[in-house]
């Protein structure tokens, strides 16, 4: 029997498939095709401490390889997840991790320790947030920021704390040292990156925002870059994403130093993708005869 099972932050996790945060609601859709018991971990959609209505339509396009979202983080908030889809998700044999999003600090520390007393096995920190005390840039793209809001939110944290890095940035390493620096347990990237789309026929805007975060297969290169240089920088454990849509997807993500990864656009796509990354790992370690998980992490250097 081969070993699928990895840590992160002293919470174990069955292997490391993970749904990223936005892209699987809080799992009841995705019930009706499989077992999320059979996942390391389910990541829910970002939850604010008010409901937030998002931004107005359209919201998502389609590109080459990919997609634009600019859903803006609707969610019914804290506690309408707390009583509605936490209950749902605690029925499987799975890690729950909870997305956070706020526009300030406060509004972060806020549902941290609203969910401290709650069954939540990790915490995923979205620092793309626009800080709307600091003029709308993304907490995520200023490095003093980004230990800042680490630092505060460690101080009001029961469970370990993942910071969710922007890949909107010049030096994503220094952005990984800071979270490290502000007491982060875990860190997870990428982020979309931001683009846009413009409707030729209609000479204007695909989305109604004007830009949109991007995901899908086209970023994966990127991500790859990204993950393997934040895993050079750091002693942390990582989880990575970005175009994931295969085993094979997956194991670059692992061998640049990913302890865990995560799937996203490819789950709008095909339900079952982030079953067949979990079946796809496990075959590729057949296949070249690795008995742990942890002898890939990290491998390539």
């Amino acid at each position: 029997m081969r070993n699928t099972k990895v840590m992160l932050a002293g919470v174990e996790l069955k292997n490391p498939v993970m749904t990223a945060s936005g892209t699987f609601g809080s799992g009841a859709e995705y019930s009706e095709f499989y077992d999320l018991g059979v996942l390391g971990a389910v990541v829910t959609k970002g939850v604010a401490h008010t409901p937030w209505p998002g931004n107005p339509t359209p919201r998502i396009a389609e590109t080459g390889c990919g997609m634009l979202n600019a859903i803006g983080l609707q969610n019914p908030g804290i506690e309408v997840f707390v009583e509605r889809d936490l209950p749902f998700l605690r029925k499987y044999d799975t890690r729950v991790i909870v997305n956070v999003c706020g526009k300030t600090v406060e509004d972060y520390c806020a549902v941290v320790e609203r969910l401290s007393a709650e069954p939540v096995d990790l915490l995923e920190i979205n620092v793309s947030c626009p800080n709307v005390k600091e003029g709308g840039i993304a907490f995520g793209q200023d490095p003093k920021a980004l230990e800042a809001i680490t630092r505060e939110v460690k101080k009001h944290a029961r469970q370990p704390v993942i910071m969710k890095l922007s890949p909107n940035v010049t030096d994503i390493a220094e952005m990984a040292r800071a979270a490290e620096a502000g007491g982060a347990d875990v860190l997870s990237l990428i982020n979309t990156i931001t683009g846009m789309k413009i409707d030729i026929h209609r000479r204007t805007f695909a989305i109604a925002n004007r830009t949109g975060g991007m995901s899908g297969p086209a970023v994966k290169p990127v991500a790859v870059r990204m993950v393997y240089q934040a895993a050079q920088a750091v002693k942390l454990p990582i989880i990575g994403m970005g175009g994931i849509c295969s085993g094979e997807d997956a194991m670059e993500f692992i061998l640049a130093g990913a302890t865990a990864v995560a799937v996203g656009t490819a789950n709008f796509a095909d339900p079952y993708a982030a079953k067949k990354v979990a079946e796809g790992i496990e075959a590729y370690m057949r296949q070249y005869q690795v008995e742990d998980i942890r002898e890939l992490a990290g491998a390539v250097r």
